[in-house]
């Protein structure tokens, strides 16, 4: 029944997706959205999967080839960390990413990036990466990042597809369309590069105040509502003229 459900899903709200090169200009960000063990490792909190899931296992690792590849080339990269105070709730939520817990920090397999020069880390306390890059002076981090780095082209990639990467996405674009991200023409979510959680319809009804999320309907939801913001949506990267599998 569900794989049915996400077939009628898909066939009502087609998704085209493309391929990106990215030139060898320099002129590329990479962000990672929340790719923390509260969200990607197993058993690590109360947001964490139960068992070991294919597309957020997926994910982790795409996103580790790409800041491989960015961070052999010296391209910028910045990676936004979900965290959070623990008297600072947020709903409709249970307690996760608490700051200063291993919740809130990068999943094994990026946790080298902390050590490379090109990378920027930006925790945050929200969904949205764009406001949580505020400080209180009124600066933003991610902006200050676009325009030092003079970026032309982002890649996003990240956890959860319809929820911090879409949040981000979206509010990235209209910045972008109101002249706040200047030089920032293209913003690029990589749909393989990116996941969200699954809670199936028969656990939300025995789960007290928990909300149905099925796995695939949700990430589709996503990605279609990034391109339908502007964003452009691809399943296949290229760098430097060699393409990620």
């Amino acid at each position: 029944m569900v794989s049915q459900t996400v077939d009628l899903l898909r066939s009502e709200l087609p998704l085209e997706q493309g391929s990106v090169v990215l030139g060898e200009d320099g002129e590329t960000g990479l962000v990672l959205v929340d790719i923390i063990n509260g969200f990607c490792t197993v058993g690590a909190g109360n947001l964490a999967p139960r068992e070991p899931n294919e597309q957020i296992s997926s994910m982790v690792e795409e996103s580790s080839r790409l800041a491989r590849l960015f961070c052999d080339k010296k391209w910028p990269v910045l990676a936004f960390l979900d965290s959070h105070q623990p008297d600072k709730p947020e709903d409709p939520y249970p307690p996760h990413c608490i700051t200063g817990t291993d919740e809130s920090n990068l999943v094994p397999a990026l946790r080298w990036i902390e050590k490379e020069p090109n990378v920027t880390i930006r925790r945050k306390d929200c969904y949205d990466g764009y406001l949580g890059s505020f400080e209180s002076d009124g600066s933003n981090v991610f902006v200050d990042w676009v325009k030092k780095n003079q970026i032309k082209t982002m890649l996003v990639v990240g956890i959860c597809t319809d929820i911090c990467v879409l949040d981000f996405v979206c509010s990235t674009l209209s910045a972008r369309n109101l002249g706040f991200l200047k030089p920032l023409k293209d913003v690029i979510v990589y749909s393989r590069g990116c996941a969200t959680f699954d809670v199936p319809l028969h656990i939300a009804r025995n789960t007290k105040g928990a909300m149905a999320h099925p796995q695939e309907m949700m990430h589709h939801v996503g990605l279609y509502m990034a391109k339908e913001r502007g964003a452009k949506i691809v399943d296949q990267v290229s760098l430097g003229g060699k393409e990620e599998p």
